[in-house]
């Protein structure tokens, strides 16, 4: 592992522990070279997804990915990262468990609104207002009262939604 301070490949392991209840390993580091410590995070790696575009390209699915747009649609809330974290696990769970190899990006934003719905509202609204391209005020009130009437989609679309 390249330590991040001065980009030294030898380290030690100080501590290591399982972490986001056994999907990953988390492992305390120091550099030998400069003795800075820092984490990192061992997972399993997934299956080879492809997540098909709306311009029907393809492109292998990135769990990192996933991270980072759940991070931006939450910036500045209080919303912690581990929560973000075992959502993109469920998420990236959920698809290895279909047996797809092809997952349409249509269905993985739907599960990424869904999670966020549950995680914070108004992250759900950021992500959805980039998602569904809103164009106008107005349909950003539109998603608004209608979230206080929204079934949540894993009990209209369980098939697309498929809880552990």
């Amino acid at each position: 592992m390249r330590c991040p301070k001065c980009q030294n490949q030898d380290d030690k392991v100080i501590d290591s522990r399982t972490s986001r209840d056994g999907a990953a390993i988390r492992r305390r580091r120091e550099c030998l070279a400069c003795s800075n410590r820092f984490t990192t995070y061992e997972h399993v790696e997934q299956a080879d997804l492809l997540v098909v575009k709306r311009n029907e390209a393809r492109e292998a699915f990135d769990r990192e990915k996933l991270v980072r747009s759940f991070t931006k649609a939450c910036e500045k809330r209080p919303v912690s990262i581990e929560s973000l974290h075992a959502a993109a696990d469920d998420i990236a769970t959920d698809l290895e468990a279909s047996g797809q190899r092809e997952i349409p990006s249509k269905r993985l934003g739907l599960k990424v609104m869904d999670k966020l719905h549950s995680i914070d509202p108004v992250a759900y609204v950021r992500y959805a207002s980039v998602y569904r391209e809103f164009q106008d005020v107005g349909e950003f009130i539109n998603e608004i009262e209608s979230m206080e009437h929204r079934v949540p989609a894993s009990v209209v679309h369980p098939e697309l939604f498929s809880q552990r």
